[in-house]
């Protein structure tokens, strides 16, 4: 398929209530949807600016961030941008508003079945599903090692909050000798043919060997069982790559801008 096929239906499947599903609210402002989520999170999303230009953008971001300014729980908000979007202002306006850019993802898309393959491991490591609060836990700290975040209880916290709701989403693990050595998400999208693969993590020590190509594979056979006939995901530089060579195509860009209370 196309790249612009496949943009489309990112467009118009995607960028939709889909994108907030696990959402505490969500609030319209012309039209953007302005995002909580637990944790004091805010999250901007929309399909498009409805042909904005740069007078109004800038009127759309100070309002978006008044709002979230007058609740004090909300401690981060981020505007999810994306590069082959119309929007005349929109940097210089989420700028001056005290948005912070975060580094630029690739939006990759491509067929599940492609992903579908068999994929030797390395003597010793295994793959499974996992769905038990220890497992999940030990899950969600080695992320955060991965990520360079601080270890603690709120990742795994959200995670098990969203596990007990049964919203479909799936954690998928590598083990050495009991060790998880590399995990990652699969977030299948209600009413949309579209599954993601979100959080894909690997111990320093474990990469190169083709563990996470593994895990990938695994999450898009669960993907095809489930019914999706596509694949997304917001890609570093790391994962891109992987992702390209079986078949995913980089379609457009993402870039994250945060503000901190």
């Amino acid at each position: 398929m196309a790249i612009s096929t496949f943009l489309t239906a990112y467009d118009q499947q995607l960028r939709t209530d889909a994108e907030t599903a696990s959402a505490v609210a969500v609030v319209r402002l012309g039209p953007l949807r302005l995002v909580t989520f637990e944790g004091g999170r805010g999250f901007v999303t929309y399909q498009d600016l409805d042909r904005a230009s740069a007078e109004t953008t800038g009127d759309l971001v100070a309002e978006a961030l008044g709002f979230y300014r007058a609740d004090p729980a909300i401690l981060r908000v981020e505007w999810k941008t994306r590069g082959h979007d119309h929007a005349p202002g929109l940097h210089e306006a989420l700028l001056a508003n005290g948005f912070e850019p975060e580094e630029a993802e690739s939006i990759m898309i491509g067929p599940a079945s492609a992903l579908a393959v068999d994929v030797d491991l390395p003597p010793g490591v295994s793959l499974r599903r996992v769905t038990e609060e220890p497992d999940i836990r030990a899950m969600s700290a080695m992320q955060d090692k991965v990520f360079g975040n601080p270890v603690s209880d709120g990742n795994a916290e959200a995670i098990l909050r969203r596990v007990a709701s049964d919203d479909g989403m799936e954690l998928w693990v590598a083990e050495h000798q009991g060790l998880i050595v590399s995990a990652g998400r699969l977030e299948p999208v209600a009413d949309t043919e579209f599954a993601g693969i979100w959080g894909g993590a690997t111990l320093e020590e474990w990469r190169g060997r083709g563990i996470y190509r593994a895990l990938t594979a695994a999450r898009a056979r669960a993907a095809v069982a489930l019914g999706k006939r596509l694949i997304h995901s917001d890609s570093t530089e790391y994962s891109r790559p992987i992702l390209e060579r079986y078949g995913l195509l980089r379609v457009s860009t993402t870039t994250p801008y945060c503000w901190r209370r």
